[in-house]
């Protein structure tokens, strides 16, 4: 799950700018480097942002992180003390939840729709929450995009209540839906707004390199904090990563991905609903996986178990879900899937969900027992 197409990055355009930053190396930069990241990348991300999303911001407002997790961290450590109630979208992502859950933040599952997070339902639920953290272009892992209206209904609730949106982009440069997304930074309110994004989805997770822009009002907190993170971004990779957005690599490189992209979901959704016949729902989410949802007594964590054992990088839908019953259903990324390689996994993914190979009813698998 949310594994790029690593077969088609250019990856000996980014050892040769690799390499010649290697060899540039200078003692300024051998030396302690700004707590808030490389400069330059900065402010390449600032541009981006501002052409390419709508989201008017400058450098100062960038800092340069962990990775998504590595903002969320930043985040908690400004501005959550423990006990304090926080909204997190259920379902959700659950690395997100244990991350905050080790912080001491006390968290509160508000229910998604068709529309998004339920404001409403938060409200009711918490309406004093210091931060409410969401998804808007496309919901992990239900891949629903927020109306408009429901992002209006979150930031007059943030306004009125002193608290703050993260907006997680997650996938938000492969949005496949055709709603609009909410134009976050021009929205009445939108102060209240702290944007966070990261290369992994874009370039490849090994980076963990990921940026928080904050709004204008928390630079100084956000400064300060960053400066007591234990651990900096490696300087070699943010230089790299600057050079491949200025001089347009980045560009190039996502519009090749938009379309192989969306190559890949027509080729592994065909031979699904090929393959899998009428026992399996295929969801086509706005996000850059599929969600099958599956009959009501399946146990989706032992099949997604089978298929993981079979090489199927596939996860259960079930335990994302807090308070909500999602019901039983498996997330399939198809961005590392290759078209001519999908008659093939689903052949394994049949074998992992049906008796055999040849098909059959899909029968439920036993509970994993846990210790």
């Amino acid at each position: 799950m949310g594994l790029p197409a690593l077969d088609a990055f250019p990856r000996k355009l980014w050892s040769r700018l690799a390499a010649g930053h290697a060899r540039s190396l200078s003692f300024s930069k051998m030396v302690y480097q700004g707590a808030s990241g490389y400069a330059p990348l900065r402010q390449a991300i600032a541009n981006r942002l501002t052409i390419s999303r709508g989201i008017s911001c400058s450098e100062t407002q960038v800092f340069i992180t962990a990775g998504f997790l590595g903002a969320l961290t930043l985040i908690g450590r400004t501005l959550l003390a423990a006990g304090d109630k926080m909204w997190v979208e259920d379902p959700g992502f659950p690395p997100a939840r244990h991350a905050l859950e080790l912080a001491g933040v006390d968290l509160v599952p508000v229910p998604v729709d068709a529309d998004g997070i339920d404001v409403s339902a938060g409200i009711a639920l918490a309406p004093a929450a210091r931060l409410a953290l969401v998804t808007p272009a496309a919901q992990f892992p239900l891949g629903i995009a927020l109306s408009a209206d429901r992002w209006s209904q979150l930031v007059s609730w943030a306004t009125a209540a002193k608290a703050w949106i993260v907006n997680d982009d997650y996938d938000g440069d492969f949005n496949h839906s055709d709603r609009s997304l909410p134009a976050l930074k021009h929205h009445d309110g939108a102060e209240r707004v702290l944007h966070v994004g990261s290369f992994s989805n874009l370039l490849f997770p090994g980076l963990r390199l990921g940026y928080l822009v904050a709004p204008i009002s928390l630079t100084d907190e956000f400064e300060s904090a960053s400066a007591l993170l234990p651990t900096q971004q490696s300087l070699l990779d943010q230089m790299v990563v600057s050079d491949f957005i200025t001089q347009g690599h980045l560009g190039r490189h996502l519009a090749r991905m938009r379309r192989l992209y969306s190559e890949r979901k027509l080729a592994l959704v065909e031979a699904l609903k090929s393959g899998l016949g009428d026992s399996i729902h295929v969801a086509e989410t706005g996000s850059t996986h599929l969600v099958l949802h599956l009959p009501a007594d399946a146990d989706d964590v032992a099949l997604a178990n089978r298929a993981r054992a079979l090489g199927l990088a596939i996860n259960a839908l079930s335990p994302m879900g807090l308070r909500t019953r999602t019901g039983p259903g498996l997330l399939l990324g198809f961005t590392n899937v290759p078209a001519d390689t999908a008659q093939d996994a689903t052949q394994r993914l049949k074998r992992a969900l049906f008796k055999s190979a040849c098909g059959g009813r899909l029968k439920a698998a036993r509970p994993s027992r846990v210790a």
